[in-house]
């Protein structure tokens, strides 16, 4: 799954979108016409992206028409914003779908997975049991990546800013475009 495979409109629009975003500094209103913060709604964006922009193993997926999923743990912050934003997409011939969890345990099948502010207390739990498994883990708390985690969102001055840990990523086979990283502040937790 590279950029190349990238044909839809909506996908590249959406990405030039956020990366022009960023660049240019754009002050976040704190909520919009919905009931979802513009934080969470372009956090979606993001989610809906990396399925674009990262490359799993071929093995992730038992058939070429397993859909992609896109997992959401605990408390869940997008509402109905973020199944509308991957309303009859595809990545690649996978259709793009939700799917929310309460528990670790619910978790079957899932390509990106959110994992909430809620679970904040069980990410040692939380990445024991996807040690494994081709999933990345995206959050937006404090400490994330020092849990574990691959990418996560922080909030500095009313800017969304991206941190990756590409080692994490490389630890469960997933390999991160080039096009996101420049946008992301690489850290290396335990590395001062």
């Amino acid at each position: 799954m590279s950029i190349s495979s990238c044909k839809n409109r909506k996908f590249y629009t959406a990405f030039i979108f956020l990366i022009s975003l960023w660049a240019s500094g754009s002050h976040l209103r704190a909520q919009t016409e919905t009931a979802i913060p513009k934080e969470y709604q372009i956090k979606a964006v993001f989610l809906f992206n990396f399925a674009q922009f990262v490359s799993w193993p071929k093995k992730s997926f038992a058939s070429p028409e397993e859909p992609f999923c896109i997992g959401i743990l605990g408390d869940d912050p997008f509402g109905a914003f973020l199944d509308e934003t991957v309303q009859g997409e595809k990545v690649e011939s996978h259709p793009l779908v939700i799917e929310r969890y309460r528990t670790i345990e619910d978790i079957k099948k899932c390509q990106i997975l959110f994992i909430s502010k809620s679970e904040k207390n069980q990410t040692d739990k939380i990445f024991a049991y996807l040690k494994d498994r081709n999933v990345l883990t995206v959050g937006d708390t404090d400490g994330f990546l020092e849990d574990g985690g691959i990418i996560t969102f922080s909030t500095k001055e009313n800017k969304i800013h991206l941190k990756i840990n590409p080692k994490a990523a490389k630890r469960v086979n997933l390999s991160i475009s080039s096009k996101v990283l420049r946008l992301a502040e690489i850290v290396e937790p335990g590395k001062e």
